[in-house]
């Protein structure tokens, strides 16, 4: 594999560098117990998504942190903002209304947790009730099941906090005119009881014609202490609505035509979208001993969700560069998910082998009630219709003057495109056993069992169908670690989507009798914890996609539509010195489509030879704080065809924190200090989003 070439050099440099650090110990005796108390950065983390206590520094495979003390300290407030400072991964569009990552070139809409429940529901997920955001690189079905297929995002929550009393609170305001606050407040109840909240409101705004929105959160959390046993109660409200603004079209080099950057292929008073979310969750953790403890989680979620817009569906730069044909649809979604899970932790020693073994089980039913409408124009009696360009393309409420002149009028409810009600069951067991045969060597292997039952029911077609999987997911790691800092290992795994997809909307043609998607990851890495609290991993993967296609419309005869990702990737975070913490990552990725004629040559999609940034945190003083980051994506292909392309481009950060007192501190965060055009993703060929210019965002956080 031509990226393991990049790793064996970083093993051999960090290899060098430990013989150094060994030299410096010897000639110190005293660096020792620094060593023990500071040089823990990899290992003293906690990553929640994990489920066994397993130390960063142990884990076979490839994971990012991001805490809310960094989230906040760079002025983030989406999940697309954070994953720009972290290898492997970059957001795509999600067409204007939801969160879609794409986890080492495999496109995610879905692979969405809540304290590692999944939270597979399309929109815009906040970040003001977060403790950290985890990201886990590579198929991850043992621990999640289906999907998880480049890799997973987790959200961790905030808990009450017992023998404790605080309240944080932010206000802020952008150069856009967006206006939000937030608030976290915590007190205890009693000896064991504690009772916490957190709320913000966010009064949208951004660089583009028509752009507004509001988002509301609101979530109350109790925490209950017995004895041995930990309850965490959880009610979380979302209501979220804003502009759908699905970008501008490229034109007839493929790169989004930069002369209508200003443009809005929208509609002010159509493209909107709406989210009222109402998500309970329960937690309990009891341990029975030092070795054996046990965990039992519970999630309801309640989603009711209206998507409708326009967008630029065709133009021809060439044949007709002053017109833009829109296209269009409305859905409607109402998803309840209940999932129950329960899982044991033992760690025991049996000869001289330690293990920790993981085993659980996991139940989820999903009802799903969901339609979509085509647009209809009465001048076409088709869902497409041409119009001028122009700053205000003239259309409003679906009423607009076409490019020949006419009066042109949509209907959202003349063309139904689908509307199903789907029942989901699933039931999975696994089971994993973390093995230390020896102080430097440790094996992890484990498996899954999925079964997922689908059930559709066609209201437009008249058409009931239905698809059982059952599918076992292996996770195979080995770990040598030459000096208790240090790591190196060797990882598989394997995971699984079925043909209904991420939204499970419905079962298509012959696709119930077609076996799921499948993904396997082959994976080596390094990691490093220097002593001064720094660390550095490094991975090099290798990704496969297999795909049964029905061939000659005989579902007896399968073609196999196979894709395959290779890349390397490198992180370097936490303090070079007692004034400067860095957060460094680079992403190299290289990939092939192969179709039934054979290999093709051309790439996947939204996936970029090369990803960098880089974020510096200066303490100059005890009540000053200065940050500059940069983030640098090369150019990307649109679609999968390979015609359109997302040019590559370089954003710069920056941030100022000053306390004012012991209760205050002021924090300016500005976007894109050199002001660059860029087009950070895009959905489709004539969707390119793009970016924001310059942006400055001024903070005032509390505490008391």
């Amino acid at each position: 594999m031509f990226y393991l070439r990049p790793l064996a050099a970083v093993v051999l440099m960090s290899a060098s560098a430990t013989t150094f650090s060994q030299v410096t110990l010897e000639s110190e005796p005293n660096s020792m117990e620094e060593v023990i108390v500071a040089g823990q950065f990899l290992y003293t983390d906690t990553v929640n998504a994990l489920k066994t206590p397993t130390p960063i520094l142990d884990v076979p495979q490839s994971l990012s942190l991001m805490s809310a003390a960094d989230i906040r300290e760079r002025g983030f407030n989406s999940i697309g903002e954070v994953i720009a400072y972290m290898p492997g991964v970059t957001s795509s569009q999600g067409e204007g209304h939801r969160d879609a990552v794409v986890f080492r070139g495999v496109r995610s809409t879905a692979d969405f947790y809540i304290d590692g429940m999944r939270d597979d529901v399309q929109y815009y997920r906040p970040l003001y009730n977060l403790e950290q955001v985890e990201v886990l690189r590579g198929p991850n079905a043992l621990l999640f099941g289906r999907g998880g297929t480049g890799g997973v995002l987790n959200r961790v929550t905030k808990k009450a906090v017992v023998d404790d009393a605080f309240t944080q609170a932010q206000m802020s305001i952008d150069s856009f005119g967006e206006v939000g606050g937030q608030i976290d407040h915590n007190v205890s109840l009693s000896d064991t009881t504690a009772f916490r909240v957190n709320a913000m409101v966010e009064e949208l705004d951004n660089h583009r014609d028509f752009y507004e929105g509001d988002r509301r959160g609101f979530n109350p959390t109790l925490r209950i202490e017995a004895g041995d046993s930990k309850v965490d109660l959880s009610y979380e409200y979302v209501d979220h609505q804003r502009f759908i603004d699905r970008g501008i079209p490229t034109g007839a080099n493929g790169r989004p035509v930069e002369a209508l950057e200003d443009v809005v292929f929208g509609d002010p008073k159509v493209n909107t979208t709406e989210l009222e979310a109402h998500l309970w969750r329960a937690a309990l953790q009891h341990t029975f001993s030092d070795t054996l403890k046990l965990n039992v989680s519970a999630f309801y979620g309640d989603y009711d969700k209206l998507y409708q817009n326009f967008y630029a569906s065709g133009y021809d730069q060439e044949a007709a560069p002053d017109e833009v044909t829109l296209d269009g649809y409305v859905d409607t979604t109402q998803r309840k998910n209940t999932i129950l899970s329960v899982n044991i932790v033992k760690e025991a020693r049996l000869g001289n082998v330690g293990h920790t073994i993981l085993s659980g089980v996991e139940s989820i039913s999903t009802s799903s009630d969901q339609d979509r409408y085509n647009t209809f124009w009465d001048t076409t009696q088709d869902d497409n219709e041409t119009f001028s360009i122009s700053r205000n393309l003239g259309i409003r409420g679906g009423v607009g003057v076409n490019a020949l002149g006419l009066i042109a009028t949509n209907d959202f409810g003349v063309d139904v495109n689908d509307h199903t009600e789907v029942e989901i069951d699933v039931t999975s067991f696994y089971i994993q056993d973390e093995m230390e045969l020896s102080e430097a060597f440790r094996l992890v292997a484990g498996l899954r069992y999925d079964s997922f039952d689908i059930n559709v029911l066609n209201r437009v077609a008249e058409d009931s169908r239905s698809s059982k999987d059952s599918e076992v997911s292996p996770r195979f790691g080995v770990v040598y670690k030459p000096q208790e800092n240090i790591s190196i290992y060797a990882s598989y795994s394997e995971s699984f989507l079925p043909r209904s997809g991420e939204q499970f909307a419905n079962i298509n043609g012959n696709n119930d009798k077609l076996a799921p998607n499948t993904f396997s990851n082959r994976e080596v890495g390094f990691k490093y914890d220097f002593a001064s609290g720094l660390s550095l991993t490094a991975a090099a993967f290798e990704i496969e996609q297999r795909s049964p296609q029905v061939a000659d419309n005989d579902p007896a005869t399968l073609d196999v539509i196979e894709s395959e990702i290779e890349g390397f990737e490198i992180q370097v975070q936490g303090k070079v010195t007692e004034i400067w913490s860095v957060s460094a990552a680079y992403s190299a990725l290289d990939g092939e489509q192969v179709e039934r004629s054979g290999t093709t040559g051309r790439k996947p999609r939204e996936l970029p030879d090369s990803m960098f940034s880089l974020w510096n945190q200066f303490s100059l003083s005890s009540d000053l704080k200065v940050g500059v980051g940069l983030t640098h994506q090369s150019e990307s292909f649109i679609n999968n065809s390979n015609s359109a392309v997302l040019p590559s481009y370089t954003r710069v950060d920056a941030s100022v924190s000053y306390r004012l007192s012991d209760a205050t501190t002021l924090q300016l965060n500005v976007e894109n200090l050199t002001d660059e055009l860029y087009f950070p993703n895009a959905h489709s060929t004539h969707q390119a989003t793009v970016g924001a210019p310059l942006n400055v965002r001024l903070a005032v956080n509390m505490q008391f």
